[in-house]
């Protein structure tokens, strides 16, 4: 059986604050293990690496800009 980490756990490994996981629990970002209604609510590692996953977008390349200033030359 998988480890189960509790919602503090969750936060301190994704790096963010409760509010926020909690937010993507309630807006089906993030799956989570709840065995009874209105009970504690827990985490797989798997969730918590599918979150990541989906929260990560790769990194455009800088274009060039179009400005009307020429750049300084190098001295």
């Amino acid at each position: 059986m998988e480890k189960l980490y509790s919602r503090k756990e969750a936060a301190t490994l994704l790096g963010i604050s409760l509010a926020t996981l909690d937010t993507a629990r309630t807006s089906g970002a993030i799956s989570f293990v709840q065995y009874v209604p209105n009970g504690c609510v827990f985490f797989t590692s798997e969730a918590l690496q599918e979150y990541v996953a989906k929260c990560t977008h790769r990194a455009l390349p800088v274009e060039k800009r179009n400005t009307y200033r020429k750049q300084r030359a190098l001295r």
